[in-house]
């Protein structure tokens, strides 16, 4: 059983709020489900749901091991960029999950990735064999899969220290004024919707994003992002925040009915990262795929041919 203890920054907050904030794989359910199965612990005490933190508070998260389901491999098509005895990369598709989670436990990255490779750390459990970092569902493009435990540990202290390059094309609302900059705008759960992430200063963490201008359109601009953090939908609300949301993302912007995407144009394009084993640095890079290429080019002949 994996023990995590938190000290509490806030008071007279409710734990399931606050824990949920702390850590992202937690959501309010998660926690109070922890809490009635007598899992998590203030000051080494018992509490109930509604139990509201004070200053300095000692919180003990015991997370139980994960439940045993059978996550079956699966013959999916899977480009494979890079595979070494240690870690893997992988062009994920948009559209595909990356993990199983309670009801979807089928036709995921993880299916597939138990079908290809041989080898899969088994860190995150039996749903996340192989997961260091996610992308959404619907952004796609470069991820590494580490093939042991070692291999995996090292990657993710790798992610907390912010030594991992992470590069990401994105096809924006509007025309962004300067040619690049920085977002430094804290991250957390939105009050409205636990679903959903926003700016904000409460229970938030750190997220800095930079951003450079590729091109401009009329209507539109394709920009390359540099994640220094790598928050839960991180691009996708900072840009929303800038007042230039990812084209089709139907839920930090708008649902797309010009260019028949099934969701945002954000890809991960290139990744790059020291090897576990080697220590050498290695780096890739991804084309953009054939549904942010063909908007682009849609634009572009729209706007020739406004100006003939």
């Amino acid at each position: 059983m994996r023990e995590i203890k938190l000290i509490s920054e806030e008071n007279n907050i409710r734990i399931d709020a606050y824990i949920s904030s702390k850590l992202d794989d937690l959501s309010r359910s998660s926690v109070q489900k922890l809490i009635t199965d007598e899992n998590i612990t203030v000051n080494n005490k018992k509490i109930n749901k509604n139990y509201k933190l004070k200053l300095n508070d000692e919180i003990r998260i015991f997370m139980p091991p994960p439940q045993v389901l059978d996550v079956k491999a699966e013959d999916i098509a899977l480009d494979v960029v890079y595979e070494d005895s240690d870690v893997a990369v992988i062009n994920k598709p948009q559209g595909m999950v990356v993990h199983p989670a309670a009801g979807h436990y089928t036709g995921t990255l993880v299916n597939a990735l138990m079908n290809k490779l041989d080898d899969l750390s088994s860190i995150n459990g039996v749903l996340r064999p192989g997961i260091v970092h996610r992308l959404d569902k619907n952004t796609s493009g470069l991820l590494i899969i580490a093939k042991n435990d070692s291999s995996h540990n090292f990657l993710s202290d790798c992610l907390k220290e912010h030594s991992i390059s992470r590069i990401y094309y994105a096809l924006v609302e509007g025309v962004v004024k300067n040619d690049k900059g920085i977002i430094d705008a804290p991250l957390g759960r939105s009050e409205k919707d636990r679903k959903k992430r926003c700016v904000t200063n409460k229970n938030s963490k750190e997220a800095i994003t930079n951003y450079e201008v590729i091109k401009r359109y009329k209507r539109y601009t394709l920009v390359k992002l540099k994640l220094e953090t790598g928050r839960t939908h991180q691009i996708r609300v900072h840009m929303k925040y800038m007042g230039y949301p990812v084209v089709g993302d139907d839920v930090y912007g708008k649902e797309d009915k010009k260019f028949g995407l099934k969701g945002q144009l954000l890809h991960s394009k290139s990744i790059g990262f020291v090897h576990p084993t080697s220590k050498e640095y290695l780096e890739f890079d991804s084309e953009l795929p054939k549904h942010f290429t063909d908007a682009i080019e849609k634009i572009e002949k729209l706007e020739r041919s406004n100006e003939n």
